[in-house]
């Protein structure tokens, strides 16, 4: 792959924590296949079309039989998912997992026995070379017009501060568009803060709008002379705990260190430069890249009977920031689509296809397990029938989207019609697929997405916070149920998906 293929995939990577975040405001109302089941709770429900107009020029799909195995899948995932134990497992068990570090490579030792211990079929690890970034010690303080400590912390892939730490006089922006307009002279020698504060939002889309001042902020800053970058966390909470997140610098631009605030000390960097006095800032990071480490994309199946060679992919990233324990992210994803796979299993029958199980390697900071995917399948991505990633946390999907040719329409609206009892609406927009399929989608792969409830996900995304208790079971298990859903319909649909053309993948 070339340079600027990589840092695209990598920059498309961190500036949305996972594509099925966004879906657009054209809703059909719920496939009339068979009554929905009424949410379990509030966030259940999926959020109403943004107008009437637009929810009416959605045609509902046709209603279709129901199939007797998806029942069966769907109470299996409501009394009988083992989901949330397989979190919890990965937490104790494992807990911070960064790419290339010795969580790494126990996460991977933990998925080849777990998938073993499910029952998949050709269990695997298909080895790929990832990024190894340690953290290092960090801490930072105001140093002027008044003395306060900061909770802070580096961005992945930060260079680390001089020894003594760095020191300077800071400059508030909001954007990277105001940080483009500004005058080099204002900011030559300064330490740039980025204020811009993201939205809370049941679909996440306020991530979308500010997570690009993380990836891109320190090049931005640098290009005008600044030595260094603060940035208010992308999160949702106020509690005083940072978020990281991925950044990335460009070649003959300065690599400048780069760190998140916690909000309540973002918030309160801005009231003092509000002030107009000029604020002063000091902090240190020991932060540090390393050769590329060795990791693995963990790979099982549940082989078809008839089409073994014809794919449906469920996937997951099994890597996780190292400050916290990765159980929503993506702790909660790898359950779902493991439990999904061992459901089907437990039904007694094959689907016609293959559903494999791909737990992705350096989602967080790379992307390097999805292009090595890609790149070691290659032969036959054309089989892929359909793939989905579950990358939201236990958040409860509320609506599904299906990027497809418009010949393979109809099996994708009656895929949707088996999934409205789990109160899931039908979205005709077309699906944008998580991080981790980017390369699928650009080999014309037919996506579907399961957009989950992400309205609190941001509160605990990339920090400490990121634990177990934060796993709601009982919506885990619903997401577990829509996954074995449509892998099963997908896998044993007498159709096959065809490629998706260019125009709709652009679109």
């Amino acid at each position: 792959m070339s340079a600027r293929s990589a840092l695209l995939l990598a920059t498309l990577s961190l500036t949305a924590c996972s594509a099925a975040e966004t879906p657009t405001p054209e809703r059909a109302a719920t496939p009339a296949a068979a009554p929905a089941a009424a949410p379990a709770t509030a966030s259940a429900a999926a959020p109403a079309p943004a107008s009437a107009s637009a929810a009416a020029s959605a045609a509902a799909p046709a209603p279709v039989p129901r199939d007797p195995n998806v029942d069966k899948l769907q109470s299996a995932a409501k009394v009988d998912s083992r989901a949330y134990d397989m979190v919890r497992s990965l937490v104790d068990e494992v807990g911070p997992r960064l790419a290339g570090s010795l969580g790494d490579k126990a996460a991977v030792a933990w998925a080849l026995r777990t998938l073993k211990d499910k029952g998949l079929d050709n269990v695997r690890a298909e080895k790929v070379m990832v990024p190894h970034w340690e953290r290092g010690p960090e801490s930072g303080r105001i140093v002027a017009p008044y003395a306060h400590p900061l909770a802070l912390t580096a961005l992945g892939g930060s260079v680390g501060t001089p020894a003594k730490g760095l020191e300077g006089e800071i400059v508030m922006v909001e954007s990277l568009d105001a940080m483009a307009a500004m005058d080099e002279a204002k900011v030559k020698g300064k330490i740039v803060f980025f204020s811009a504060p993201m939205t809370r939002t049941s679909d996440g889309s306020g991530y979308g709008k500010v997570a690009g001042v993380r990836h891109r902020g320190a090049v931005a800053a640098a290009k005008k002379g600044a030595i260094g970058v603060l940035l208010r966390s992308i999160g949702t909470d106020h509690d005083r705990l940072p978020h990281t997140g991925a950044m990335g610098y460009e070649k003959d631009v300065p690599k400048i260190p780069a760190a998140a605030l916690s909000v309540p000390d973002a918030e309160l960097l801005a009231r003092l430069v509000g002030q107009g006095k000029p604020v002063r800032v000091s902090f240190s990071l020991g932060a540090k890249l390393l050769p590329d480490a060795e990791s693995a994309n963990v790979i099982g199946e549940v082989k078809g009977r008839e089409k073994p060679d014809e794919i449906v992919l469920i996937g997951a990233h099994l890597d996780a920031w190292d400050l916290g324990q990765g159980a929503i992210d993506d702790g909660a994803g790898c359950a779902a689509v493991v439990e999904a796979a061992r459901l089907v299993l437990g039904l007694g029958t094959r689907p016609r296809r293959t559903i494999r199980v791909v737990l992705f390697a350096n989602e967080e900071n790379g992307l390097r397990g999805a292009v090595a995917y890609a790149k070691d399948h290659a032969a036959e991505l054309d089989k892929h029938q359909l793939a989905l990633e579950i990358d939201l946390g236990s958040g409860r999907v509320h609506t599904t989207r299906f990027l497809v040719a418009d010949t393979s329409r109809p099996v994708a609206e009656r895929i949707a019609s088996l999934v409205s009892p789990l109160g899931i609406q039908y979205d005709k927009g077309p699906a944008r697929g998580g991080a981790d399929l980017i390369p699928l989608h650009a080999a014309a792969v037919p996506i579907v997405d399961l957009h989950q409830d992400a309205t609190k996900y941001f509160d605990v995304h990339h920090t400490a916070n990121d634990t177990l208790d934060k796993v709601t079971k009982e919506d885990l298990d619903q997401v577990v149920g829509a996954v074995a859903t449509v892998a099963w319909a997908a896998a044993e649909a007498p159709e096959t998906f065809a490629r998706v053309p260019e125009e709709l993948r652009k679109r």
